[in-house]
């Protein structure tokens, strides 16, 4: 079932459960995504970042939002840190039903001034939007991106933020990196923060950076108030490890032999989260 992220989190924030925002970046990805999000039955956000959109080509999107009607489990194709008003008219064009706008690394006035102008476009044609307030930390040149030192959310802004723009859901910045830790940064969340923000913040609040930071951490945030998560790193090393694993018989050239084992690989990563989310079983919710 297609729909949009605020049908999906709206229920999430009332249940207490966070929904995974898988990013994918071929469509082998997506259907093995779709695949262990339906015998989960939990449901699920797709990730696709701009960068993500260019490889796979933005026709691609048809096929996907086709196969998202069919799905047994609710789905939103949300368009992952646009930078641009610009970005938002092509997702909206391309057929996402989620938006997220990106103005973190902009100064407040003019995160709130693009972050209001992309929500009046978008829920005019029934879309929602998220918006991210502090900014994520960037470990390396794979990861989205994001900036060297973590600027923090501070709640204060976060309640003027939210009623400024009427934006559906809040990306917030309490201690996690885009990318995979080197083993000379230590993940760790300010849960004291998060608590904070989400007692005067009363929309569903996301995490982005997700991959890498220890499980019941993560548990804990998503009994706080978290309620989608981002990951991207984590699924993309376990089928590319697998993939390089298979690749080393070098008599293989065909996907079909290729890409089945890459792909179980990847599920097995996204099932874990999905039941450290909470989210096994919730699409009886929708």
């Amino acid at each position: 079932m297609l729909t949009t992220g605020k049908a999906i989190l709206d229920v999430a924030h009332e249940n207490n459960f966070a929904v995974p925002a898988f990013n994918i970046s071929d469509y082998a990805m997506f259907n093995g995504i779709v695949e262990i999000s339906e015998e989960k039955h939990a449901p699920l956000f797709i990730g696709i970042h701009p960068d993500e959109v260019k490889h796979l080509g933005v026709d691609a999107i048809a096929a996907i939002t086709q196969r998202a009607h069919r799905s047994t489990v609710p789905i939103a194709i949300h368009w992952d840190h646009g930078a641009t008003y610009e970005e938002m008219l092509v997702a909206i064009q391309a057929g996402f039903t989620s938006v997220m706008i990106d103005a973190s690394l902009q100064s407040f006035e003019d995160n709130v001034a693009i972050s209001r102008k992309v929500v009046e476009t978008a829920h005019a044609v029934g879309l929602s939007v998220e918006a991210e307030l502090g900014t994520i930390g960037k470990t390396d040149d794979e990861a989205e991106d994001g900036s060297d030192a973590i600027i923090y959310t501070d709640p204060a802004d976060a309640v003027t933020f939210v009623a400024a723009t009427g934006v559906d859901s809040l990306a917030v910045a309490i201690g996690t990196y885009h990318g995979l830790y080197p083993k000379t940064l230590k993940p760790e969340l300010k849960l004291d923060l998060l608590k904070e923000i989400k007692d005067r913040v009363q929309i569903p609040l996301v995490l982005h950076g997700g991959s890498g930071n220890p499980d019941d951490e993560i548990a804990l945030s998503v009994k706080l108030g978290i309620n989608k998560i981002n990951i991207s790193s984590d699924i993309k090393v376990a089928y590319h490890a697998k993939m390089r694993e298979v690749l080393a018989d070098t008599g293989l050239r065909e996907p079909l032999s290729i890409q089945p084992p890459c792909l179980e690989a990847m599920k097995a990563v996204a099932a874990h989260k999905i039941d450290l989310f909470e989210t096994t079983g919730k699409a009886s919710l929708y």
